[in-house]
C-alpha cells in the first residue's frame, strides 16, 4: 500500500468524502472489470460496482489494515455472489445451449496492428469466452476470473473466497475444463496456439 493510499484511507475513515472519492477513482476500473467478468453483462457489473463502494464506505471502520485492494475485492465478490443467487431464480443458459450463439454484437474498432477481420474475430472470441464463463456456477466463475483474468494467486483467491486452497484449486481446474468444453462450439475462433490447451 502506498503512503498516499494510507493517507486517503485515514482521511476517509475520519469522514472525508473527497478522500473516499479518490479511492473510488483508483479502484473503480478494477472493481468493474472483475464484476463484469463474473456477472457477464454491463448493467449487473455497474450495479455491483456501485453497491461495492457504497458498502465499503459504510463499513470503512471495519477495515483493519493489510491490502485495501483485497478488502475491496472481497466486498465486490460477495456482492456478486448475492446478485448471482438472486438471478438463480431466473432461467440460466447451459453450456450446451451456447452453441451457435451470436457473440459479435459489439465489434470494437480495429487497432492499426490488426485488420478489420481480425478485430471481428477478436470480438467474437472475447464474447464466446465471456459466455462460457457466465455459464459456470458462481464459485467456479469467481475463482476462474480472479486467477486467469486478474492473475491472483491461489492463496489470494482462497483468502478472498474464504475457502481452502484445495477447494480453490479444484474450482479453477473444473472451471477451465468446463470453459474448454464450451469453447469447442466456437473452436474456429480460437488462435491455433490455444486449440489444444492442457491443464498440466
Amino acid at each position: 500500500m502506498t503512503t498516499t493510499e494510507s493517507k486517503l484511507i485515514r482521511e476517509a475513515r475520519r469522514g472525508s468524502l473527497q478522500a473516499f472519492n479518490d479511492l473510488v477513482l483508483s479502484y473503480q476500473d478494477l472493481v468493474y472489470s472483475v464484476s463484469y467478468r463474473i456477472m457477464g453483462e454491463p448493467a449487473s457489473a455497474a450495479d455491483v460496482c456501485q453497491e461495492t463502494f457504497l458498502t465499503a464506505y459504510q463499513k470503512l471502520e471495519t477495515y483493519r489494515g493489510g491490502s485495501f485492494k483485497s478488502w475491496l475485492l472481497r466486498i465486490a465478490t460477495n456482492t456478486c455472489y448475492d446478485l448471482l443467487r438472486y438471478h438463480q431464480r431466473r432461467p440460466t443458459t447451459s453450456l450446451e445451449e451456447l452453441t451457435g450463439a451470436d457473440y459479435a454484437d459489439d465489434v470494437p474498432l480495429p487497432s492499426p496492428a490488426e485488420t478489420p477481420e481480425q478485430a471481428v474475430q477478436r470480438a467474437e472470441l472475447n464474447g464466446a469466452i465471456q459466455a462460457c464463463i457466465s455459464a459456470l456456477n458462481a464459485d467456479q466463475r469467481m475463482a476462474l476470473v480472479l486467477c486467469d483474468v486478474q492473475a491472483y494467486s491461489y492463496q489470494e483467491i482462497a483468502e478472498l473466497a474464504e475457502a481452502s486452497l484445495g477447494t480453490v484449486k479444484s474450482r479453477i481446474s473444473r472451471a477451465r475444463q468446463a470453459v474448454r468444453a464450451c469453447l469447442q462450439s466456437s473452436w474456429e475462433l480460437l488462435p491455433a496456439a490455444y486449440r489444444q490447451v492442457s491443464d498440466d
